[in-house]
């Protein structure tokens, strides 16, 4: 929604990426209509839904609502359309854009017309319903029975039941039953079996329609009765309210409200009604919120205060609650995303602040750094090198890493150490800013082996541990975590960056895997392209095979020189022997090489190491060398 200086909605838009929307309005040239759009345009404000279909429905009703200068032609004045079972003995069903209070079951509204035309189509088809407009009673069927699309209740006596079964299963496919879709579903298959592919695809853009009308849709439905979707989202001490107003069967706004406050999460409904509704005609006869903590108290106090009936309904899981449920989360996730934009606005300083004085750092902790390692089972490590700039994601300066000196191997402290030496080094060399924390993900055993990296390095970095367990904060040679409460600013800004390096490391090393598995290993011999190596797969199927076979067998089978297999076989070979050796290597790491003698040996190593370690922490003072 484009507002001018007054507040006046100018615009209403919709998309699937409004980055992308918005972007293409500020660049490259633009008509006459855009550029006086962008000229009066003072703010924009958005609304979140939960699919494209909401966002079709949503858009109409602000439109109708707003009038907006710049929607001309949308503004025709007609409302979506819905599907209609009319209430008669024998009932049929018709598209329309009339809803009216005649007993009549209505399904929709729906965006796209065309559409919902081929899925009555659809149902006409399966179901030999009527189709004439007045039902009169007949001495014998008319065309459609003959054909076998009408069961003919016009002239027959014995069709009730057999027609209420049709009308019955049309219903409930129309309310989604899942059964029912499955049954369309096998029609469509059976069809296409017996090369029946006319109906197969009639079925196919049936149940195309229909999955429109199964989305969750709670911007516009024939629920008339009036009431407010209530969610709530924080972070620390921020706080965001969001109310969705659904009057008259439709959601006509959204109003966001900030605050601070330190109350517990079961207060903070309650204490917003409570301050939100302070006029009777405000009130709604529903609310619906997302938990059922004061519920009670909160309708009482309605009850004394304006002696009025309000229900306050919590959502749950059940089916009946299905519309409400969405319609809360739609809530929640707008009030999510009113955070997001706070922190984003004024920089998480309050974090920052008391990072700073947790930590005992000399300045504010404006740039950080944080480190993650990805791998499955030691293949494809990969670090992720992730910035926060004031408390939010920079992230033109995320990078990432792949790992060399672990390739194979299953050592986070390596990997660790490789990674910030190769950031540090080239930032030193190319006398850049440095960053005022570095963040692991991990304890004390990765906090100190960084530690060691940047004080070979000659640099002061401060350097911080979040462990996941237990959410603890290590300092480097600390015998002691620093633990900070659940709600704690500064935890809460660690566990930001925590999450985001882990997040971008595994989808590196998931591209990676990919990667891995779409491409032949026999491409990565020299001198073998697309066509070469079709007929090594065709043949030989592993590399392990092509090492083991014959130079003249190799000439035969791609038709070439024996000089030229020869090199290609000393090229796989060479190859099949890396591949061994980086297993073996892994291996190793996993402590699964050599024989059961060795693996207990190299086991109770382990456990001494381990034990050394812990000792160390524990007592890290000069005197107790020898001890240990």
């Amino acid at each position: 929604m484009w507002r001018n200086e007054g507040g006046t909605i100018i615009y209403v838009g919709k998309a699937k990426n409004l980055k992308n929307r918005l972007t293409s309005y500020f660049s490259g040239k633009k008509d006459i209509k855009t550029r006086l759009l962008i000229s009066r345009a003072k703010s924009i404000e958005y609304i979140t839904t939960g699919n494209e279909y909401e966002a079709f429905l949503l858009e109409n009703n602000l439109i109708k609502k707003h009038n907006p200068r710049y929607n001309i032609c949308l503004k025709d004045g007609k409302s979506y359309p819905v599907l209609k079972i009319t209430k008669e003995k024998f009932p049929r069903l018709y598209k329309t854009r009339n809803v009216a209070r005649d007993g009549s079951l209505y399904f929709g509204p729906f965006p796209d017309a065309a559409a919902l035309d081929t899925f009555i189509e659809t149902l006409y088809d399966i179901y030999p319903l009527r189709h004439c407009k007045k039902f009169r009673q007949k001495d014998s069927g008319c065309l459609y029975y003959h054909m076998g699309k009408c069961l003919g209740p016009c002239f027959k006596k014995n069709e009730d039941s057999s027609y209420s079964e049709f009308i019955g299963e049309i219903t409930s496919l129309l309310e989604g039953k899942e059964d029912k879709v499955k049954k369309l579903e096998e029609q469509m298959k059976q069809a296409a079996r017996e090369l029946n592919f006319e109906k197969a695809a009639r079925l196919r853009d049936g149940l195309k329609a229909l999955s429109i009308m199964q989305n969750q849709n709670i911007v516009e439905g024939f629920d008339q009765n009036d009431r407010d979707y209530i969610a709530t989202w924080r972070e620390g001490e921020l706080v965001s309210f969001t109310i969705l107003k659904m009057r008259s069967g439709k959601l006509l706004g959204r109003d966001n409200y900030r605050t601070l406050s330190l109350s517990e999460d079961t207060e903070l409904i309650p204490e917003f009604m409570s301050a939100y509704y302070t006029e009777k005609e405000v009130i709604p006869p529903s609310i619906y919120v997302i938990s059922k903590d004061g519920t009670d108290f909160m309708k009482r106090w309605i009850k004394e205060t304006y002696n009025i009936e309000t229900e306050i309904i919590p959502v749950d899981e059940s089916e009946k609650m299905r519309v409400h449920r969405a319609a809360v989360n739609m809530a929640q996730q707008n009030a999510k995303e009113d955070i997001i934009r706070r922190l984003r606005e004024r920089g998480d300083f309050p974090a920052m602040e008391e990072l700073k004085k947790e930590l005992g750092l000399n300045k504010l902790p404006v740039r950080i750094e944080g480190f993650d390692i990805a791998h499955i089972g030691g293949k494809f490590p990969v670090a992720s090198l992730i910035s926060f700039y004031n408390g939010n994601p920079d992230k033109k300066n995320y990078r990432y890493f792949r790992l060399k000196t672990t390739d194979g191997l299953i050592d986070d402290f390596a990997s660790m150490k490789e990674a910030v030496s190769r950031r540090y080094t080239r930032l030193l060399n190319e006398n850049a800013e440095l960053p005022d924390l570095l963040l692991i993900d991990g304890g004390i055993g990765q906090v100190n082996a960084v530690d060691s990296i940047l004080q070979t390095l000659g640099l002061d970095i401060p350097i911080a541990g979040l462990a996941k367990r237990d959410e603890e904060i290590w300092r480097p040679h600390t015998s002691q975590p620093i633990c900070l409460p659940k709600r704690s600013d500064a935890l809460r800004l660690l566990q930001r960056v925590r999450d985001e390096t882990h997040r971008f490391a595994t989808s590196r090393n998931q591209e990676l895997r990919t990667k891995e598995n779409t491409i032949s290993v026999f491409s990565k011999i020299p001198g073998i392209g697309a066509k070469r190596e079709a007929m090594l797969i065709k043949k030989y199927g592993t590399l392990a095979s092509l090492a083991a076979t014959s130079e003249a067998d190799v000439a035969q089978t791609l038709g070439i020189r024996a000089d030229a297999a020869s090199e290609i076989l000393l090229n796989a070979k060479k190859l099949y022997i890396e591949q061994k050796e980086k297993q073996e290597k892994q291996k190793e790491s996993l402590g699964m090489a050599g024989t059961t003698k060795e693996k207990a040996a190299r086991l109770q190593i382990n456990h001494n190491l381990a034990a050394m370690a812990l000792l160390e922490v524990a007592s890290p003072d000069e005197n107790t060398k020898e001890n240990k």
